[in-house]
């Protein structure tokens, strides 16, 4: 299990503010994910990152070595992704989707660097349920890599995606 980070100075749940942020680093960066499968209808959309975390695949799907994306803090590390802006419902929406009510992820408040200006004060998903050892889907990387190129990640980011040893899919027939 990895150490979650501490309190945050930025807080994205107040009553009073009509729509929220929301920093999506893994398969919601996806249009068939985030839109077509969860039903997200966000306002806004733009790229960014978060400084100090570092992206892993470290949470386990199946029995085999498959795993889904969660971050963990890492001095010097930097997690591109993309900033949505939804409603306070579809927050609860997405929350239920991604498992925040059985403990699965929770909600952690981020500053999310963007190239045009100050920090936008967001929420993320982080897990503290990681297991070493697990990799991604070539499936999984490959809403990854399409959310990254149709929201204008950095070429430098897309390569590092591109490059993570991929999980062997125990859901796939062998070939012969």
């Amino acid at each position: 299990m990895y150490d979650c980070m501490g309190a945050s100075r930025w807080h994205t749940t107040t009553v009073d503010a009509p729509m929220i942020w929301y920093f999506a680093y893994g398969s919601n960066m996806s249009h068939a994910i985030f839109v077509e499968r969860r039903g997200m209808r966000p306002t806004a959309a733009r790229v960014g990152w978060i400084e100090g975390y570092r992206l892993c695949f470290d949470l386990p799907v199946g029995p085999g070595e498959r795993g889904v994306a969660n971050v963990v803090a890492q001095d010097g590390a930097r997690t591109w992704g993309v900033l949505y802006e939804i409603t306070h419902a579809e927050g609860d929406h997405l929350d239920r989707t991604e498992g925040v009510l059985g403990g699965y992820y929770r909600r952690i408040d981020v500053a999310v660097a963007v190239p045009e200006g100050q920090p936008v004060a967001a929420f993320t998903y982080h897990s503290a349920f990681g297991t070493h050892g697990r990799k991604p889907s070539a499936r999984y990387i490959g809403l990854l890599l399409d959310g990254a190129r149709r929201h204008g990640l950095p070429a430098e980011y897309i390569a590092s995606l591109s490059s993570y040893e991929l999980a062997i899919d125990e859901r796939t027939p062998p070939q012969r």
